[in-house]
């Protein structure tokens, strides 16, 4: 319903009252987040469904471990080509369409991928797989570009890092569910159909959601002057803008770095660890100490970042304690019976390194706005795609076969392989990433300024708004204009 002007003499509307009360958000944004979270959640147990229970796959299906550590790494090829497409398509038909598109290929893909478990005379078994985590793969690239871009449009600027957490965070939750799941399903060969079952129930349930619950892609009016002018740049240009941004540009290159560094650790956790002793319930376990450590990290952060708006001191401090956790992995990794210092350095690395990731995204949109949110988030995960390829590829060709006798629980049947070199690289990979980021990155947050700008007034109702840097910085901007303070925007269905 129309507001009626108020103000000064004549009905005259003070400056800054018609901007705040053109803003309300919609209750129904929560359920375009869980349905999309939910969604995110699927398609990463889908990525790393196999990656647990490597060796017990590879025997069922008479596969080498490099056609496994394939399963994996297809998500990371895929996603380079598809990224690009994606991100127009999120930016050009809006984030319903985009949605509706990832549940159905993540869907189809995981259905595909069962079929060679059904005995329904597959004969090339690992081309099934392959092509089911191909169809998973170009859903991934839609779903890991939406939660800034949903934060954005339909979440006021008090709950924007909140809303990106959650919708970033269900990904790795699903990475959890996978380590977890996995091997207490495939505890031998037979287990293995009724793995692939269990993933596809949720991948559908993230289909019915998606394709009968999500009406519109924008709400009916924006929640905050930023969401008023979101994607105002054409695609190409966005891109233009993207590549000429330093600051982006390091950060892309750096968070980057750490997705896949993040990516290779999940994918080749079992390997690593079965060559020194350690079970396949124990992998699984570090696995989910791991991502749990994350979301309980990146949930607080998620909190702090919204009240704060520290997103540089946040990712930088998280950046260099990643790396030091990093160095801690690589060593002890290759030393026998260590669980509990295991256990620890893995919750650790999930703590500081996968909690940063939410607030990255945000970062990413403060400092290239007014580039649309696709673009800019998508781009980020895009080449962290392939720095996570390039990762993976290079730790696994350093990695040798070993000769002499060891206490190896790995199940493929070959002599186990030697991961010092490659574990000793991706800590220095981690540590330079994060010296570059600390020495190099620094930003205004060109998003909050401008929405100081269009809406100066600091209200009472949203407390954030007034501690962070850009709003301190306008603060004499803003005592020139008549200040608003009814609250955040209202509420509706």
């Amino acid at each position: 319903m129309a507001e009626r002007p108020a103000g000064g003499p004549g009905g005259a509307e003070a400056p800054g009252l018609g901007a705040l009360r053109a803003h309300r958000v919609y209750a129904r944004r929560w359920l375009f987040l869980l349905v999309l979270g939910l969604l995110s959640c699927s398609n990463a147990t889908l990525w790393l469904s196999f990656a647990p229970v490597a060796d017990t796959i590879a025997q069922s299906f008479r596969l080498s471990t490099e056609q496994i550590n394939w399963l994996s790494l297809v998500f990371l090829v895929v996603s380079i080509p598809s990224g690009v497409v994606a991100i127009w398509v999120l930016d050009s038909f809006g984030l319903r369409w985009a949605i509706v598109l990832c549940a159905w290929l993540n869907l189809a893909g995981s259905v595909l991928r069962t079929l060679p478990s059904m005995n329904i005379g597959t004969q090339a078994p690992f081309a099934f797989l392959m092509g089911g985590q191909s169809l998973c793969a170009m859903a991934q690239t839609l779903v890991i570009f939406s939660p800034a871009k949903l934060a954005a449009v339909w979440f006021p600027e008090h709950q924007r890092a909140t809303a990106n957490m959650i919708g970033t965070m269900s990904n790795p939750l699903g990475i959890l569910v996978a380590n977890l799941l996995s091997p207490a399903l495939v505890k031998e060969e037979q287990g293995i159909s009724i793995m692939l079952g269990a993933y596809i129930i949720l991948a559908g349930l993230a289909c019915l959601l998606a394709t009968t619950c999500l009406w519109e892609s924008v709400p009916p009016t924006p929640p905050s002057a930023g969401a008023a002018h979101s994607t105002s740049e054409k695609f190409l240009d966005g891109l233009k803008l993207l590549m000429r941004n330093k600051a982006y540009v390091i950060l892309a290159v750096c968070f980057g770095g750490g997705i896949g560094i993040c990516s290779s650790f999940s994918a080749l956790l079992e390997q690593v660890l079965c060559v020194n002793g350690y079970s396949n319930e124990f992998a699984g376990l570090c696995g989910a100490l791991f991502i749990a450590f994350g979301i309980l990290g990146a949930l607080v952060l998620g909190l702090y970042v919204d009240r704060t708006k520290h997103f540089t001191e946040a990712i930088k401090i998280g950046f260099c304690l990643t790396s030091v956790v990093c160095v801690a992995f690589a060593l002890v990794s290759q030393l026998q019976g260590q669980m509990f210092a295991l256990a620890t350095i893995c919750s650790l690395l999930g703590l500081f390194g996968f909690s940063v990731a939410p607030v990255a995204m945000e970062l990413a949109v403060e400092c290239s706005f007014p580039v649309g949110e696709g673009a800019a988030a998508g781009l980020v995960f895009v080449l962290g795609q392939a720095e996570g390829m390039l990762t993976m590829l290079l730790l696994t060709a350093l990695a040798v076969r070993r000769g002499q006798p060891s206490f190896s629980t790995c199940r493929d049947g070959q002599d186990p392989l030697d991961w010092r070199v490659s574990m000793l690289l991706m800590a220095g990979l981690c540590t330079l990433f994060s010296c570059c980021l600390v020495l190099f990155f620094h930003t205004p947050y060109r998003r909050l300024q401008a929405e100081a700008s269009t809406s100066p007034s600091i209200q009472e109702g949203c407390p954030a708004a007034a501690d962070h840097v850009p709003y301190r910085r306008l603060q004499g901007e803003a005592s020139r204009s008549p200040s608003i303070q009814d609250g955040c925007p209202a509420e509706s269905p």
